[in-house]
């Protein structure tokens, strides 16, 4: 093989390599702006027990979030345990549902009651079929469970009264979301 067609060869390699770089960078998207964490647990981290149902009063955590969405009017919130699966289904459980928070807020304090709405705020059931926040509480020895809060930011208001479920509100947003922040939290006992 000669100089020539090995040079060839290299700038040959060198730019499918570039076309390629390229290519990967085009299709991944740009990471998101839009971020929810908790004073009380980083991303990824240990729920504290005050937050559980180990303490008898079992507090819903404070979350914040910045960088929503432009033409965001309104926020939803999801805490579900993706570890878990009532009786087989397709749905884990769900452990607070609350919707219609401001645009303008960018924060929920500690210890949310059950059916209060401050700022036209409203709850719906978790798994007990109640309104409110339901503390983790995995069975006693299995691994930590995954708490996922997912909060989503909508084009609009829900038109949903308070009570209703998990699948009413999904339905309610779908085709409203406009961005997506999530954070996890691990709980086990």
């Amino acid at each position: 093989m000669t100089k020539r067609m090995c040079s060839l060869m290299v700038i040959t390699l060198l730019v499918l390599a570039g076309a390629a770089s390229a290519a990967a960078q085009q299709q991944a998207p740009p990471p998101s702006k839009f971020k929810l964490i908790s004073s009380a647990f980083s991303d990824g981290g240990q729920i504290p027990t005050q937050f559980s149902c180990a303490d008898p009063n079992g507090a819903s955590p404070a979350l914040s979030w910045s960088n929503a969405p432009a033409g965001a009017i309104s926020f939803a919130l999801v805490m579900h345990d993706t570890d878990a699966a009532p009786q087989k289904g397709t749905m884990d459980v769900t452990h607070w549902i609350l919707w219609n928070l401001p645009a303008s807020s960018t924060s929920l304090t500690a210890t949310v009651k059950p059916d209060s709405s401050p700022d036209g705020i409203a709850q719906g059931k978790n798994i007990r079929g109640v309104n409110g926040y339901q503390p983790p509480c995995p069975p006693p020895g299995a691994t930590p469970h995954h708490y996922t809060f997912e909060l989503y930011a909508l084009d609009t208001k829900v038109d949903l009264p308070a009570g209703s479920t998990r699948a009413d509100l999904l339905k309610a947003m779908d085709g409203h979301v406009i961005g997506k922040a999530t954070t996890v939290g691990l709980y086990g006992r």
